[in-house]
């Protein structure tokens, strides 16, 4: 449970879309996803720049292995990232797309995989995608039909995709193979009203937790798929989360100003709050070829 009054503020700082906050072994870091930025911080922030793009950044993971190297949902595809170079594209399976398009949300597997969601800039349904990245680099395109997908969120086990299609209002759950990386069908986890589903993650009983852009509440499910707990949020559009801290018991919550005429104090601050059950810091991209990069 969550105490109320107990949500604070990271720090002053203040971006036109937080999202993809990831829990990593140096501490959180996320985007200001249209600005093109990545951002690191400790537990009580400030926040610091880690680098930049000329382009959307919708989220990243960090590769196993090689410290300050990133693997990240970027412009119109997939890249390596690492400050003070340019970025090494993977694939961009959206730079030819009839309509423009850019990446969204991303996150590894707990074996090791990437994934990645892709959408049209003017949400139309049914355009978004959901790309995974094999441990060879290989991007390959596992679901389409999409409209805005965020999340993906994974249980530790692996064998469980939440995928959210925030314009439709539904987080979807899918059987993953973790050995193969195949997804299984899919079907409706949870159905969400007065708000759209957006970033997601799980802790360690299984519980999802779930940011509902638009109406300024966390949900928090349980795994059986029942909600729980609804907690209020002082922001308007909460995007992204992730549990974390030296404890795992500190869920990280991202927001935005963008589209508001008339955003609130706390509209676009990284908001932080203790829960009773603890997370896992992020999964890396496990490559299984050295990276020259």
């Amino acid at each position: 449970m969550v105490t109320p009054g107990s949500v604070t503020a990271l720090g002053t700082e203040r971006l036109e879309l937080g999202e993809g906050p990831r829990w990593t072994d140096r501490g959180l870091v996320l985007t200001d996803i249209l600005a093109g930025r990545l951002y690191g911080a400790g537990p009580g922030g400030p926040l610091r720049e880690l680098l930049g793009l000329p382009c959307p950044l919708g989220a990243v993971a960090p590769v196993a292995g090689r410290p300050g190297v990133w693997i990240g949902a970027a412009g119109t595809g997939i890249c390596l990232l690492r400050s003070g170079r340019p970025p090494h594209w993977l694939r961009r399976p959206e730079q030819d797309a009839a309509r423009p398009f850019r990446m969204n949300d991303g996150a590894a597997d707990p074996a090791g995989r990437f994934w990645a969601g892709s959408m049209a800039y003017d949400g139309r349904p049914g355009a978004g995608t959901l790309a995974r990245v094999d441990h060879d680099g290989t991007v390959t395109t596992v679901l389409d039909g999409l409209s805005v997908p965020n999340g993906p969120a994974f249980t530790a086990d692996g064998r469980t995709l939440y995928l959210a299609d925030s314009a439709r209002g539904r987080i979807l759950r899918h059987p993953v193979d973790p050995g193969t990386g195949e997804l299984g069908e899919g079907s409706v986890f949870a159905s969400v009203s007065g708000g759209s589903p957006d970033g997601m993650a799980v802790d360690r009983d299984g519980g999802l937790w779930s940011a509902v852009w638009g109406a300024g509440v966390l949900h928090h499910y349980r795994a059986d798929g029942e909600l729980a707990q609804v907690v209020p949020v002082p922001v308007r559009q909460p995007a992204g989360l992730c549990l974390g801290g030296p404890d795992g018991r500190t869920l990280f919550v991202t927001s935005a100003r963008v589209g508001l005429a008339d955003p609130g104090p706390l509209d676009g601050a990284v908001l932080r709050l203790r829960v009773a059950v603890p997370g896992a810091p992020a999964d890396s991209f496990r490559p299984s070829t050295l990276l020259d990069f």
